[in-house]
Formats: structure tokens, sequence, C-alpha cells
């Protein structure tokens, strides 16, 4: 796994910088550095490799957010983004590193339509979909619970969650990010099991942890400053191109 050119390594730096600043900074930009990862390496082998990438940058997450996270929507989704994880487990369980990169490209190409509709005006129809649907909670857990352990993709689903109950933007990272910490460190047992986290992976995740770090303080400094606009549209453009590679 270690074994690769030094323009693979530059890809893998840039997306760990942007897991960092996804977490702190710019929610949403993680599917870009999903999309990298699972080109760079088997399917399967990637989803066990960024995990710990991600944990380590949950952390700082909460550790600047923690204060302003709304608890009562973390408890609204987590006992149903168990069932997910659970789904997700048996689905890595049971395909293969061409089907898990066709599902992975599939679950990206989806979050990227999720995150258009979220965008769209009938975005504005979201307050009344979570007042009236009952069922909103629970899809937004399971779904999201399976996308983040098949593919580490459920960014786009809780970021359309947390919008559609109108949450404040600091109250947004900091429920996220206690949410995301949690959530991924619950399906630590599950890839270790599917022998997807190895002493191997782990090694080159420790070579990148410096990458987190300054993902994690670029994307703190840029919180209030970024033009998201044309940073969201420049990394849906290459996350789409990604995704459609995964099919080729």
């Amino acid at each position: 796994m270690m074994d690769f050119e030094i323009w693979q390594w530059a890809l893998f730096v840039l997306a760990t910088v942007i897991i960092g600043m996804s977490k702190t900074g710019i929610p949403g930009l993680g599917i870009l550095a999903v999309a990298v990862f699972a080109n760079l390496l088997p399917a399967k082998e990637a989803t066990g490799l960024v995990l710990p990438l991600l944990i380590f940058a949950d952390v700082f997450a909460v550790l600047f957010y923690r204060r302003h996270a709304e608890w009562k929507y973390f408890l609204r989704l987590f006992p149903w983004a168990i069932l997910g994880v659970f789904a997700g487990y048996f689905a890595l369980k049971t395909i293969d590193d061409v089907q898990a990169k066709i599902m992975i490209g599939t679950i990206l190409l989806i979050m990227l339509v999720v995150h258009f509709v979220r965008k769209s005006k009938e975005a504005k129809l979201e307050k009344k979909m979570v007042e009236s649907g009952a069922w909103f909670a629970p899809f937004v857990g399971i779904a999201g619970g399976f996308a983040t352990t098949v593919a580490n993709a459920a960014g786009p689903i809780m970021i359309l969650y947390l919008l559609a109950v109108r949450l404040p933007k600091m109250a947004f990272m900091g429920t996220a990010a206690v949410y995301f910490l949690i959530l991924n460190t619950f399906k630590v047992p599950f890839l270790l099991n599917l022998d997807l986290i190895t002493t191997e992976s782990l090694m080159m995740d420790l070579y990148l942890l410096p990458a987190i770090l300054v993902g994690a303080y670029t994307g703190k400094k840029i919180i209030h400053l970024v033009d998201q606009v044309l940073f969201e549209r420049l990394a849906l453009l290459l996350t789409l191109l990604a995704a459609l590679k995964l099919f080729f």
C-alpha cells in the first residue's frame, strides 16, 4: 500500500488536508476527499484507510465547536444510524472491490444530487418536511449510517438534515462534530472485522496525520472568510468527475 508515485502521494496529502478543512471550515467538502482516495486505492481499502483520518479530524472539530452542539438532534439520528452501519457492514462483507467501487461511485452521485436539491428553491420546503414527516430523521439516520460505512460519504446527508432544521452555523458545526466523532468511532470494530483497517493502513494514516492538522486549522481560520459558493462549485465539479471515473 505504501509504494506510490510522488504525484499519488501529493493527491493523498491534498485529500487529507481537505478532510481536515471539511470538518472545521467547509462542511460537505469531504466528499471530494472520499472520491480521491477511492480512485487512488482499491475501493474497500480506501474506506478503511480514510476512517482513522476522519476520526482524527473529528477530534479537532469537537475541540473547536463542542460547546455549540445541539444534542437533541444527535439523539434523534444516532439510533437510526446504528441500523445503517449494520446494513453497510453486511454490504461490504458480501461485495467485491469492483462492486464496492461502483457502489461508492453511486453513493457519491446520489450525494451530489442531494446537495443540489438542498441548494435548490425546493429547499425552502425542508422545514415542512422535518415538522410534518416522522420519517425524516429515521431516513437520514439509516441512509447516513449506510453511506458512511460503505464509503465514508454521509456528510451531504447530515448537511441536508442540519440545514433542514435551521441550525445556526456554529450550532451546525458543533452538532456535526460530535455526531461524526461518535459515529465514526462506532464504525471502527466493523471495519477491523472486515480487515479494512490494518497495520499497514494505520502506518499510512500516521504519515498523513500532519495534513489533517494543516486542514483542520486552515478550516478554522477561513470559516468566516471563504467564498464558499465558488469553493463548493469547484469541489462538486471535481467530485462529479472522480465519481464518474469510478465506473470505468
